[in-house]
């Protein structure tokens, strides 16, 4: 059960029931509080289990400014220890493309040159990515809650909602290089170079896609916007070639493999189109 302390516009202690939840469930229920905006979320039991002590502070390393600063048997204090102008909306949609971008082209480096410290690597940084996602969408409600952020008034709330709108693609971005790394660690086949080099140019024009995006809503470049979305029909056409030479692997597993690697570099091309959509779309703003 969740008990604010101080019901008001500006939220900033909440206590936390935890009695008789683990797992899954306590996760959501300490990132739901997170989000929220609380400045200190006490989270209570007649006695909190090791285990729970453990997916708290496994929460608290997923997320943003969140450090426990009070330990007993029956309760765990988290204070949001981070100043909401240190890292601005904007510059956290910069840091998740930069972080995103960069997992792509490192994931398919790994699988090209069969890295797998690399691949680890690039799995490793989704967890920042995540943590950014999250900030950002703390911040957002804050927003909606208060009128504006606390302290910040340079940017309208109808931005902040097109800054949010552009996040959650660029998370699901750097999901996919994930899962290309993922499927690199996973994966003993030597790719044909042909292949592979077909495979380097299709992610190239997803990179090109999602940069341009990405430049397109920071400029309100409605042109470069639609450009992008243009763009994307040709990269179809680039997967449906590569796909074809997919057919041509005898063995199963690399084939079934390569595929999803093709449908993640798909995958990403279509979200840099929908950060081009927000772009115009944000450019209409009053």
């Amino acid at each position: 059960m969740i008990n604010p302390t101080n019901i008001a516009s500006q939220p900033t202690k909440i206590n936390v029931d935890v009695t008789g939840i683990s797992g899954d469930s306590l996760t959501r229920t300490i990132i739901a509080a997170y989000l929220s905006g609380y400045d200190i979320i006490q989270i209570n039991s007649k006695r909190i289990l090791a285990e729970q002590k453990k997916i708290i502070r496994q929460v608290c390393y997923k997320l943003m400014g969140p450090e426990i600063i009070e330990e007993t048997s029956k309760s765990v204090v988290i204070q949001d220890l981070l100043n909401p102008q240190e890292i601005s909306i904007k510059k956290g949609i910069k840091r998740m493309f930069l972080i995103a971008n960069s997992m792509h082209i490192d994931a398919v480096k790994a699988l090209k040159t069969k890295d797998l410290d690399l691949a680890i690597d690039v799995i490793q940084r989704d967890d920042e990515v995540d943590r950014l996602f999250l900030l950002i969408s703390k911040q957002f409600k804050s927003v909606l809650r208060r009128g504006s952020l606390l302290g910040s008034s340079d940017i309208s709330i109808d931005e902040y909602h097109d800054y949010r709108m552009a996040a959650a693609p660029l998370e699901r971005i750097a999901d996919h290089a994930q899962k290309i790394a993922n499927i690199t660690v996973e994966i003993e086949y030597t790719i044909p170079e042909k292949t592979f080099d077909i495979i380097e140019e299709a992610s190239s024009t997803s990179r090109y896609i999602v940069e341009n995006a990405v430049t397109s809503l920071f400029n309100s470049d409605v042109k470069l916007a639609n450009e992008v979305i243009n763009k994307v029909e040709t990269h179809k056409d680039q997967l449906r070639n590569l796909n074809k030479l997919l057919l041509k692997i005898d063995s199963p597993l690399p084939a079934v493999a390569l595929r999803s690697v093709v449908d993640s570099i798909d995958r990403t091309g279509e979200y840099g189109s929908n950060i081009a959509e927000v772009a115009i779309n944000s450019s209409m703003n009053p």
